[in-house]
């Protein structure tokens, strides 16, 4: 009767134990900062990146939020001063997608540069990994310029040890059945390919950050 008793206690306890764990489980918490790439900058609501990409893990079966930290128009010098802020909701992970505001008004690369190391640097300093998202010049601002800014991303992915995906827009760029009118910024199909091209990634980001729930 005792070794029933203890037995059943046991069962008990261990159902206990195992509800407790599920209930104070949370989501993989994804910081998605960047500029009208991540913002959803056009399209339907539901239809943006950080939506897509979250749908997209949860189906697979990790459970994630992403947090839609885009600003339309932003530069590495804006995603760097809101830094701290966006912080404020302790994401796990971040994907970092900024610098294609900086080219478009033809910043000096070293400018981005310095801004995105300081973003990087910074989220390292909290423990956060990341995927740095990268981007290339418009071919008609010189070769001088394209080099320099098209440098930028392997370089600093390689000094800071993060991941890379080399292009943001591999895939859809200059695709017209893929973009807006506007031919810069992805439709919701277009959202659709960068998801499924980076995903894997993703889940790699959130494997080394030891977050997978």
């Amino acid at each position: 009767m005792a070794a029933v008793l203890r037995n059943l206690i046991t069962t008990v306890l261990l159902l206990i134990m195992a509800t407790a764990g599920q209930a104070t489980a949370k989501p993989v918490k994804i910081l998605a900062l960047g500029t009208s790439l991540t913002q959803g900058y056009g399209l339907p609501p539901g239809t943006e990146f950080p939506v897509q990409l979250q749908a997209a893990l949860r189906k697979g079966g990790i459970e994630a939020t992403v947090i839609n930290a885009g600003v339309s128009g932003d530069t590495s010098a804006g995603g760097l001063a809101r830094l701290d802020w966006s912080l404020v909701d302790k994401p796990d992970v971040a994907i970092v997608e900024l610098g294609s505001n900086d080219m478009l008004r033809g910043l000096p690369p070293e400018q981005t540069e310095k801004n995105l190391r300081a973003i990087l640097t910074r989220l390292k300093s909290v423990k956060v990994k990341v995927l740095l998202t990268g981007m290339m010049a418009q071919r008609n601002l010189g070769a001088d310029y394209v080099k320099s800014f098209d440098g930028i991303y392997p370089r600093l992915a390689k000094e800071q040890g993060v991941l890379f995906y080399p292009f943001m827009l591999d895939g859809v760029a200059l695709n017209r059945k893929l973009n807006l009118a506007d031919g810069i910024h992805p439709n919701p199909d277009g959202v659709k390919v960068i998801v499924a091209r980076m995903l894997p990634l993703v889940k790699k980001l959130i494997q080394q950050s030891g977050s997978v729930r």
